[in-house]
């Protein structure tokens, strides 16, 4: 679990759903956002898988985190598989999942293998961050049981439970994972998973302001 101070909220705090690989709607969302040094942005897991261009997203993302110190990103669900997968556990559901399209956009990037820089970046991603008065996470959460003891598995991997639930967290919960036509905004939810991989949308919205984003796949 990662989390920030409450101090200036002015300063944007921004999310963005889950990119899989869709290097070219992550820059256009980027260039329409125009992130500012003191922007706080939180990117939702699953940068990788099922698109073309995993490798590059992720380097995209290590350099914007050289220059935006208040940038924080989760782990997915396909994190993780792609994590057990280099550590010689579940391969076919990592290729299941879309992982030979990571592994592809890696040797064209001409990589051999995921480099230790990347693995390492995985690895240290959280599960779970709270800022202002939100808990962002990439699943969801198990309605009951108390935000500090939420299991690693239900964080990744919750949808049903999670979705059909109204249960108060104390706070706002941002999620990605579960593929909608548009951002889903609910009481106590914000939803930003909009199937960019699928031919819907890459989408990010400002929780300081309100105002959305959303690039169409072509």
């Amino acid at each position: 679990m990662s989390s920030a101070p409450h101090d200036d909220k002015q300063r944007r705090l921004l999310a963005i759903g889950d990119i899989h690989g869709c290097l070219d709607l992550f820059d256009q969302l980027l260039d329409q956002v125009a992130l500012g040094p003191e922007d706080r942005l939180i990117l939702l897991g699953d940068l990788v898988d099922r698109g073309p261009d995993s490798c590059a997203v992720v380097e995209r993302v290590l350099k914007l985190r050289e220059r935006l110190p208040g940038m924080t990103v989760l782990r997915g669900n396909h994190e993780q598989m792609l994590l057990d997968y280099l550590d010689g556990r579940d391969t076919l559901m990592f290729l299941a999942n879309g992982g030979g399209a990571t592994l592809s956009s890696y040797r064209r990037a001409g990589f051999d293998t995921i480099p230790d820089e990347h693995r390492d970046f995985f690895a240290g991603l959280p599960t779970l961050h709270r800022e202002d008065d939100f808990i962002f996470v990439h699943a969801g959460l198990r309605p009951g049981i108390p935000v500090e003891q939420q299991q690693e598995v239900d964080l990744l991997w919750i949808r049903g439970p999670f979705l059909h639930s109204d249960w108060d967290f104390g706070a706002t919960v941002v999620f990605g994972h579960t593929p909608q036509t548009d951002i889903l905004r609910r009481p106590g939810r914000i939803g930003l998973d909009t199937g960019a991989v699928y031919g819907g949308s890459l989408s990010c919205v400002d929780l300081t302001s309100g105002r959305c984003w959303s690039v169409p796949a072509r």
